[in-house]
């Protein structure tokens, strides 16, 4: 039979796997499944002993799921320790998690094409004909791709 530290640890697990399948840190999912579970502001020691990583580690992905809006550090009255929630909707924040890397990805392609049409200035003009219209089409996919990811970002979950 599973002890509920065997529970915990196969949760903590999965968020650590969805973290990852969308190009996030393991910890950042280890985290958000801590809070979930504990469903309180936990603190930075109690955070560090559930997920298995060290304070200073913690700090660095606190920050960035903080400006992620995932995550809000909180104080308590009359104590010294730093307290750790979620910030509002998982899937809310989730989404957003997603959307921001996925136009991260498409500005950076985006970039990278028109730093190739830059390069193919050197090209024999059949060649440079070729590859441009190639690049178009593919710039030309990825904005409406942008265009998309814009109205996901922009729609409310029930």
């Amino acid at each position: 039979m599973a002890s509920e530290s065997d529970v915990y640890s196969k949760i903590f697990s999965t968020f650590a796997e969805v973290a990852s399948s969308i190009g996030y840190s393991p910890l950042h999912g280890k985290i958000i499944g801590v809070l979930l579970v504990k469903n309180k502001p936990v603190s930075l020691q109690e955070l560090a002993k559930d997920t298995g990583y060290s304070t200073s580690m913690l700090s660095l992905s606190l920050d960035f799921l903080e400006i992620l809006g995932v995550i809000r550090k909180v104080k308590k009255e009359a104590d010294r320790k730093l307290y750790v929630s979620l910030a509002g909707d998982l899937l809310e924040c989730l989404k957003r998690a997603i959307t921001i890397k996925v136009e991260k990805s498409i500005q950076n392609s985006l970039t990278e094409f028109e730093e190739s049409k830059k390069e193919l200035a050197k090209l024999s003009a059949k060649d440079k004909a070729e590859a441009v219209e190639a690049l178009e089409i593919l710039e030309d996919q990825i904005k409406r791709l942008n265009k998309y990811v814009v109205l996901l970002s922009q729609i409310r979950l029930p």
